[in-house]
């Protein structure tokens, strides 16, 4: 056992191979009762020793039992773990000692609706031996008690913004910065990594002024800086989870006692029209004031050294589990990239010889990820790196191009599959294997992307002894680092189609309004 005193109260943890864990410490005072759809406030003291051995209690979000694809990587667990009094993190370190370690805080995924800091599948033990670095990991509000404005639709009597989830995090960092010394950290080099809603949260933390000096270093997966609802878009999502539940703003009194499934309930059964991911931050003018990519156009991240990057087939294996989009044909390809894309027809043929000269399928349904992976997902990341590098700032891209075994290898490097190799936990068990890999190839990527992400943590610049020609990205060469076997350094991969996307009209979220 290894105990810790934090400006809170004295925390007890375990020690496994010479690695320090602790799990469930809260960061913020529970966001229930009058707190509720508030800004986070700093935890209550205890008095005594905490146990944080095991894991802390998730966000309130819709529960599942479901065996996909992805189900493992979230443990989206029961009812029993769910609770309003969820602000709490988990913490990885090879000593609770002076010695100053780089700290990497991990952001979740999950669409902003879901997930959880506190599953296996993101234990930083194995990140924290390789790296000899401090590993967190956090929870924060998802869903409609962490991104549902209600200011506007109640007159400012519930104040919520919509970005309180994104406010956890930022009270995450805060607790990071005043406590992780007593846990081997140096408060002044925090690196912030996410995949998914978390690699969108980092985009959105790039360009929030009460984030700054909180961290130093950012690594966005799977996600950028081009997601966020406008306001009038995030009360009519309001009205209309107000409306399931047949209640008005008005009904302040009633709204602040709902039971949390009932109010997750009305969440899963209202569909914003036009918007594919429901739950996102919110430009309210206070919290986040623009697009985050135009903070960033103006210098919010300057200063901070940046990776950012995707999987090589994102949209796949969603694409292939859907059997709308798996069996679609060329009028139905079409008309939905018609519903987001400008001159569809050009885009389809563009990306269909492209992949023809390359030997790849060229059937809809693989044209269809294709296109969908770079709209909602590399061209963003993209236009991100570029931002950076029009301000002379460093930003490093990478693409993740190791296949998963899933379903006899058909969904290619699908969203996620990065999850596994950045903590090491890729073969974990026989259910993570089935989806990430195992056997010497994965581990060797594992270690190739580990040694990346702790050489961004430790130094600012990602190169590594595998990695010795990678550049930050500029549109000259575009260095990129291609994990992968061999993992190594390609210049402008898949530059044909990013072409495709210049000065092309662009339907938000996931993009500008064009190219």
């Amino acid at each position: 056992m290894t105990i810790v005193e934090t400006q809170f109260g004295k925390v007890e943890g375990i020690t496994n191979d010479g690695v320090h864990s602790f799990k469930g410490i809260p960061f913020a005072a529970p966001p229930n009762g009058q707190r509720r759809w508030h800004p986070p406030a700093p935890p209550e003291p205890w008095a005594g020793l905490r146990d944080a051995t095991d894991w802390g209690k998730q966000a309130w979000q819709q529960a599942t039992n479901d065996d996909g694809m992805l189900s493992f990587v979230f443990n989206s667990r029961n009812a029993a773990f769910r609770d309003e009094d969820c602000l709490q993190l988990n913490i990885w370190t090879k000593g609770a000692d002076e010695a100053k370690r780089p700290v990497l805080v991990w952001v979740h995924g999950g669409g902003f609706g879901g997930g959880t800091g506190g599953t296996p599948t993101y234990a930083g033990h194995n990140l924290s031996t390789r790296g000899d670095v401090v590993v967190v990991t956090i929870n924060y509000r998802v869903g409609p008690l962490g991104f549902l404005n209600l200011s506007k639709v109640t007159n400012g009597r519930i104040p919520a913004t919509g970005n309180e989830g994104i406010l956890d995090q930022i009270q995450a960092l805060k607790w990071i910065r005043d406590n992780i010394t007593a846990f081997g950290g140096d408060p002044n080099n925090v690196t912030i990594f996410g995949e998914s809603a978390g690699g969108m949260s980092i985009g959105a933390l790039l360009a929030i002024d009460s984030a700054k000096g909180l961290f130093h270093h950012a690594m966005a997966i799977s996600g950028a800086a081009s997601v966020a609802h406008t306001l009038p878009k995030a009360v009519e999502m309001a009205e209309g989870i107000l409306g399931q539940l047949e209640l008005t703003g008005d009904d302040v009194e009633k709204i602040m006692v709902l039971e949390p499934e009932t109010l997750i309930d009305a969440a899963t059964k209202y569909r914003l029209p036009g918007v594919g991911m429901m739950f996102q931050p919110i430009i309210d003018g206070r919290v986040i004031k623009e697009l985050p990519i135009e903070s960033i156009k103006k210098g919010s991240a300057d200063g901070i050294d940046v990776l950012a990057g995707t999987q090589r087939d994102e949209w796949l294996g969603f694409t292939k589990n859907n059997p709308t989009t798996a069996n679609m044909d060329e009028q139905t390809l079409i008309a939905e990239i018609a519903h987001n894309v400008a001159d569809a027809d050009d885009l389809v043929s563009g990306y269909r010889k492209i992949r023809e000269a390359r030997g790849a399928d060229t059937d809809p349904a693989s044209l269809y990820a294709a296109i969908e992976t770079d709209r909602k997902m590399r061209m963003p990341a993209i236009d991100l790196l570029e931002t950076l590098s029009d301000r002379s700032q460093s930003g490093y891209h990478y693409i993740f191009g190791h296949e998963s075994p899933w379903d006899g290898g058909t969904i290619g490097a699908p969203h996620a599959i990065i999850i596994g190799f950045v903590f090491g936990t890729h073969a974990m068990s026989e259910a993570s294997a089935k989806f990430f890999g195992k056997g010497k190839d994965a581990d060797t990527v594992s270690n190739n992307l580990q040694d990346t992400i702790v050489a961004l943590a430790r130094t600012g610049n990602p190169r590594t002894k595998t990695l010795t020609d990678l550049t930050a990205y500029d549109t000259k060469t575009r260095s990129t680092a291609f994990f992968a076997t061999p993992t190594r350094v390609e210049s402008a991969p898949f530059d044909e189609e990013r072409a495709l996307w210049e000065g092309r009209e662009v339907s938000e979220p996931f993009g500008a309004p064009k190219w």
